[in-house]
């Protein structure tokens, strides 16, 4: 192979997305040219606004919520992205105790399994992209298990017997943006 055709080969690769949503299906860049494929089955989307976002949407199905936040090219984050999400989180669904039982970070991912008021997990998948934000609820562990055990091949889950939580999200940080200033314009 070429150095001209390397260079558009290794471009290529590093145009595909980590994650996409279409046809209602999620898809997970497990290896260059390797996806992870999630059906959601029936789900509801809320496409979100504010003025320092470029793109925002929440989704919610059976099983998962997902948050989607590309922030506008001139605004900035007012903090890490996924403590802002977990404080966000403990607060809105009046959370007292949450705990991290499990961690892994894999690339641009982190998954983080909690113990929520020492009664139930649950499962969450964090992607950031360089250009987006993705943070994952995974109530039944299906998506968080199995794209895990895609992306480390040695990886045992340990929480089968565990109680999952079902919670109802209704939440959004760029609905919410207004109030609480997670991200603003950039004035560097």
């Amino acid at each position: 192979m070429g150095f001209f055709q390397k260079i558009a080969k290794f471009i290529a690769n590093a145009s595909i997305p980590t994650y996409k949503f279409e046809d209602n299906k999620l898809y997970f860049k497990v290896k260059t040219d390797e996806f992870y494929e999630h059906d959601l089955g029936q789900y509801n989307i809320k496409t979100r606004h504010d003025p320092f976002v470029f793109e925002a949407y929440t989704l919610d199905s059976k099983d998962i919520f997902l948050e989607y936040i590309r922030i506008d090219d001139n605004s900035q984050w007012n903090g890490q992205v996924l403590s802002l999400y977990e404080s966000f989180f403990k607060e809105k669904l009046n959370i007292k105790e949450f705990e991290t039982i499990e961690k892994k970070e894999i690339g641009n991912y982190t998954f983080k399994t909690y113990k929520i008021d020492n009664s139930f997990i649950i499962h969450m998948i964090y992607i950031s992209t360089g250009i987006s934000d993705i943070i994952i609820f995974d109530t039944k562990s299906n998506l968080y298990k199995n794209l895990l055990c895609r992306l480390d091949a040695n990886y045992e889950y340990k929480f089968k017997n565990e109680e999952k939580g079902d919670i109802n999200f209704n939440i959004s940080m760029v609905k919410e943006n207004c109030l609480r200033e997670f991200f603003r314009a950039d004035y560097d």
